[in-house]
């Protein structure tokens, strides 16, 4: 699986993932981003994306979502983790 950010010096995490895709056309793409549009980069290709902010717990889930779709395209799932930033983890308190 590569999980990566959409905005990176000198290659965009798209980009990275088309280079990817042609030697491991298996593998899994998920993207992150803090911009906004950053969804709209990625969605075209039907990779998964997370919005930053983002607690590690919806990371996890989303990731585990990724691994496990049997749609490779990944498309039509989508988190906004924003709405969970300000909230403690699990076991953690506020």
């Amino acid at each position: 699986m590569l999980l990566s950010d959409v905005q990176m010096p000198g290659m965009t995490g798209p980009d990275l993932g088309e280079a990817l895709k042609k030697s491991r056309s298996d593998m899994r793409v998920m993207f992150m981003s803090g911009f906004s549009g950053g969804d709209l980069l990625v969605l075209n290709y039907g990779w998964a994306f997370i919005q930053k902010p983002f607690v590690p717990v919806k990371l996890l889930e989303m990731i585990d979502v990724v691994l496990h779709t049997p749609d490779k395209s990944q498309g039509g799932r989508q988190y906004d983790a924003r709405e969970d930033a300000g909230k403690p983890e699990a076991g953690q308190t506020p």
